[in-house]
């Protein structure tokens, strides 16, 4: 088919997404991979694919050119009239080789990695979205964190007298003439999140919307990463740069949230977690190579840490025999921080639809 509607794309799993919709030519085994990936929350996946290409009148068919580096992306520019990226820089020399361009998608809402100077003065549409996956990530990280803090998994059910028993030995009334009755199961360590130090390693779009809901807790958030945020930003998420030590031993639950690459794996290795506030608990929804396995293991014997929670592992799905799942104090998910799948799919009909009516106007 001549003449398609050229869209380049930075190739992510989710970005996939993209060709699926809106090639013809989209291969047909990441058609039925997808599928298979959906089926737990949409069970049309083809329907879907259905339903956005009917609202995205104009767009398709197109030719959808995946990109895996900024050097692939400056080479498909050519006759490119949207480009959707997540992490490559944009700039100048990249928007003189797109003389066609006319909308640049930012897949996500940070817009460091793009001259947004340079896309006024070509006169190309900058789009950005808040993505929902990211704030389900959040959310997620917070319902770990009150897994730990209340302990939610192991009350869960201790509400009769055999359970309570079977936990806890004999089961004392309190004396109701003179006491309240809560927490009748007599189960200590619990804490609350108020007041609490939040530390947060890698202020990214997930790290901001961590931020953002600390604030609704009333927590103290601390953030590290190479560079600050704008002074702005501060102060809209009520947050404090500080060095990754201070972070460590000042924060109450530390929350390491950054990519996976070679600079960020076993950031959090001995040295590290021998620095951290005695007591304090590590939630992490990024990525698993961030803290050393082994080291988190050691802390966790030495009962220096208050406990864990982990949607990322070392190895998927987990060995049976994994030491981590014999701890208490620690909580394991299966990777569900962006669930559900509908997350992704309302991201990409919004993506794809605003593309379309931009495009068209």
């Amino acid at each position: 088919m001549p003449n398609l509607p050229v869209i380049v794309v930075e190739d992510d799993p989710f970005t996939r997404l993209i060709p699926l919709v809106l090639d013809p030519n989209a291969s047909e085994e990441r058609h039925a991979a997808f599928a298979d990936f959906m089926s737990t929350d949409e069970p049309d996946f083809a329907g879907w694919c259905a339903r956005v290409r009917a609202g995205s009148p104009g767009l398709y068919p197109a030719e959808v050119r995946m990109v895996t580096s900024e050097a692939e992306m400056r080479a498909s520019l050519k006759d490119c009239i949207a480009l959707v990226v997540e992490s490559f820089r944009v700039g100048p020399d990249d928007l003189a080789a797109a003389s066609r361009l006319k909308v640049l998608q930012k897949f996500g809402t940070g817009l460091r990695n793009i001259d947004t100077a340079a896309c006024a003065a070509r006169g190309i549409k900058l789009l950005t979205l808040r993505r929902r996956a990211n704030i389900s990530c959040a959310e997620h990280a917070f319902g770990l964190m009150l897994m730990l803090a209340r302990k939610l998994d192991a009350l869960d059910g201790l509400v009769t007298i055999k359970r309570i028993e079977a936990a806890q030995g004999a089961y004392r009334l309190y004396d109701r003439r003179h006491t309240p009755g809560g927490n009748f199961s007599r189960v200590g360590g619990t804490r609350a999140l108020n007041g609490a130090t939040i530390g947060i390693i890698g202020m990214g779009e997930i790290g901001r919307e961590i931020a953002i809901r600390a604030g609704a807790f009333d927590m103290r958030v601390l953030y590290h990463q190479r560079t600050r945020i704008p002074d702005s930003e501060e102060r809209e998420l009520k947050a404090r740069h500080v060095p990754l030590p201070a972070l460590l031993a000042e924060s109450d639950w530390i929350v390491p949230q950054l990519p996976t690459l070679p600079s960020t794996r076993d950031l959090l290795g001995r040295a590290e977690l021998a620095q951290v506030k005695p007591g304090a608990c590590i939630v992490n929804v990024a990525n698993a190579a961030i803290v050393n396995r082994d080291a988190l293991i050691e802390a966790l014997r030495k009962g220096v840490l208050g406990g864990v929670a982990l949607d990322v592992h070392y190895q998927e799905p987990v060995p049976d025999d994994d030491e981590l799942l014999t701890f208490d104090n620690v909580i394991l998910t299966p990777r569900m921080a962006g669930s559900p799948r509908f997350n992704g799919l309302r991201d990409f009909e919004q993506l794809i639809t605003v593309l379309a009516r931009e495009l068209a106007a």
